[in-house]
């Protein structure tokens, strides 16, 4: 029998902090059980799997070996400026001329993720 995905776990020094933050990115409300100074925080977002957030000591050292891609009803390039306004870092622009590609980000605690087009846009030129 398969498994399902229940939750994707970011670990972080400031967990709520984190979790507030990526509550602005999806949308979504952390859950009202989270207490900031408490080690879990997580985001339920309805259709998809809970965003879990664990304080854990030690800094970011290296590269996510995943990620989260992320799909905007907004256009790609709207949401990336929204999201670096937020204090998102622009790790890799992979956008292209023609319209196509992706923004590789990083969240405040250095957590890559992906914006890619919005549903409109891949319509658009396929």
């Amino acid at each position: 029998m398969p498994s399902s995905v229940v939750n994707i776990a970011f670990d972080s020094n400031d967990n709520y902090a984190l979790a507030q933050w990526w509550s602005q990115v999806v949308g979504h409300p952390v859950d009202p059980e989270c207490v900031d100074g408490e080690e879990e925080a997580w985001i339920p977002v309805p259709g998809s799997p809970t965003l879990f957030f664990n304080r854990v000591p030690e800094p970011k050292a290296v590269k996510n070996r995943v990620h989260l891609c992320l799909t905007p009803d907004v256009p790609r390039d709207e949401e990336v400026e929204r999201l670096l306004a937020a204090g998102a870092q622009l790790v890799d622009d992979r956008r292209q001329p023609d319209g196509t590609g992706w923004a590789v980000l990083a969240d405040p605690e250095g957590n890559e993720f992906c914006v890619l087009r919005s549903a409109a846009e891949r319509a658009a030129t396929s």
